[in-house]
Parts: C-alpha cells; structure tokens; sequence
C-alpha cells in the first residue's frame, strides 16, 4: 500500500475483490494475487477499527 490508505477506500478495494471472485473465472496465479491483497486490505481493516475503538474508550471508558 504505497499511497495513504483509509479505511474507506481499503474497504471498498475489498469489496471490489469479493466481488470480482464471485463473478469471474480466474486462474490460479490471479487468485492468489487477489487473496494476498484481500488479507492486506482486511488487516488494515482491522487495525483501523481497534485503533478507533481504542480512541473511543479513552473518550467514553465502559463501566
């Protein structure tokens, strides 16, 4: 991910591979590639969401 990624466009790039998957015929090498970038996107994801979630609980602490 060479250019600054945000959440929105790493979520939507996941759900441009999904559905690529779902509705083209690739060949395996083409496979793989979608699926390396697809846990790329969905790590960062997920960093992004515990980072955020984190930043609310030291807002808003849970009883």
């Amino acid at each position: 991910m060479s250019k600054k990624m945000t959440y929105d466009t790493a979520y939507a790039e996941l759900n441009e591979i999904l559905t690529s998957l779902q509705t083209e015929d690739s060949g395996l090498d083409h496979l793989s590639e979608k699926l390396k970038k697809a846990v790329e996107l969905s790590e960062f994801c997920k960093t992004k969401l515990r980072s955020i979630e984190s930043d609310i609980e030291k807002i808003s602490p849970s009883e």
